[in-house]
């Protein structure tokens, strides 16, 4: 059976956990299995079916695959951290939000012990699409690879085999996506303020009729920001040093950055947690920030 090790064990590291558990042998690390939140996540990895380590090199011992899910800024520690615990049979899966230049000081740390790195670039939220969610890979193994993904059930193609690709088109694609959203969180919050969200949101429905302006989009795009914003922010980061190292200005991914920030900011000032304003109406929601 394939072993796999899950380096972090936030929310997308559970999934692929409990999701793989009963394909592979998974065992998973997270830094906080030794801080204040160890035994409720050693507890989760238990009812995952999957094996909590002391360790990143308990984790990593004996496994085939390392999948590293961790935070943008700690991606790159993470993989320098894993270079020379890593055997020549095995695989380190960066599926890290960090952009190109980030992913290839990774793989040549990594290139510097006896493992394998890849990166990999997750094309989708992880829920709710769990394994199915797109996964992008690039790198000398990225073939081989991505057939044994897809056989364990994940939903993964190989793009390129160089690294750095395939976060180049995360990292880009997030310019739009994460765009979106601030813009919305932006445009929908003054839009109230005025009393015109209505009207707003009637014109953006005649302009985009697709889309779904005049429905649930406004409400899962803005929710997104209040659930996800700390992180988003983060790898915005990662998209403007994406950006500035091929001499693109950033200016509007700057902004996205502050915008992704601010909305969950500003909850935590209310003392508010994204649980505490779900099923989440975007206008409930700026109307308890006032």
């Amino acid at each position: 059976m394939t072993r796999i090790a899950i380096v972090g064990f936030g929310e997308a590291g559970q999934i692929y956990a409990r999701d793989l558990a009963g394909v592979a042998d998974v065992s998973v690390w997270d830094k906080k299995f030794s801080g204040t939140q160890a035994e409720h996540l050693r507890e989760l990895a238990v009812q995952a079916g999957v094996q909590p380590t002391g360790s990143l090199a308990e984790a990593l011992d004996g496994a085939n695959l390392v999948f590293s899910l961790v935070t943008a800024v700690s991606a790159r520690e993470v993989a320098e951290q894993a270079a020379p615990l890593l055997g020549s049979e095995q695989v380190f899966l960066d599926f890290n939000s960090v952009a190109p230049e980030t992913k290839r000081a990774g793989a040549k740390a990594v290139a510097a012990g006896a493992g394998t790195y890849l990166d990999v670039a997750v094309m989708a939220p992880v829920p709710p699409g769990r394994l199915s969610t797109p996964l992008l890979l690039g790198g000398a193994a990225a073939y081989r690879v991505a057939e044994s993904l897809c056989e364990l059930g994940c939903n993964a193609r190989a793009a390129s085999e160089r690294i750095g690709d395939v976060s180049a088109i995360k990292m880009c694609r997030s310019v739009m996506i994460k765009g979106l959203e601030a813009l919305t969180t932006e445009c929908l919050s003054s839009a109230r303020q005025y009393g015109v969200e209505d009207a707003v949101l009637a014109s953006l429905h005649a302009s985009f009729p697709s889309l779904g302006w005049d429905a649930q989009f406004p409400h899962y795009l803005i929710s997104r920001v209040a659930e996800h914003g700390v992180r988003r922010a983060e790898e915005m980061g990662e998209v403007v040093k994406t950006l500035r190292d091929v001499g693109v200005m950033a200016a509007m991914s700057q902004a996205t950055q502050s915008v992704q920030a601010d909305l969950p900011a500003r909850l935590a000032q209310k003392n508010l947690h994204y649980r505490d304003v779900t099923p989440f109406v975007w206008q409930d929601v700026v109307d308890k920030l006032k």
